[in-house]
């Protein structure tokens, strides 16, 4: 992560919130930003995917570590 990035942290949320913290953070950002997403729900390595696609977002990392998700995002 670059101090650049947008740091949303839905740890502790259950789907859908993590996904709408995203699409809110990336609708606010301005084109070319990135959004580090921290989120713990299962649903979300499912429901952040498809919510990128769904938006034309890329995800450009993804990680798996103590229970929890990264996903790095960046808004076209």
């Amino acid at each position: 992560m670059t101090s650049e990035d947008i740091l949303v942290d839905a740890r502790g949320h259950r789907c859908p919130v993590p996904t709408l913290r995203l699409r809110k953070a990336l609708e606010a950002a301005p084109a070319g930003s990135r959004v580090r997403l921290l989120a713990d729900d299962p649903m979300a390595r499912i429901d952040v995917p498809h919510f990128a696609a769904e938006a034309g977002a890329q995800i450009l990392a993804r990680e798996e570590a103590d229970g929890g998700f990264s996903f790095l995002v960046a808004k076209p």
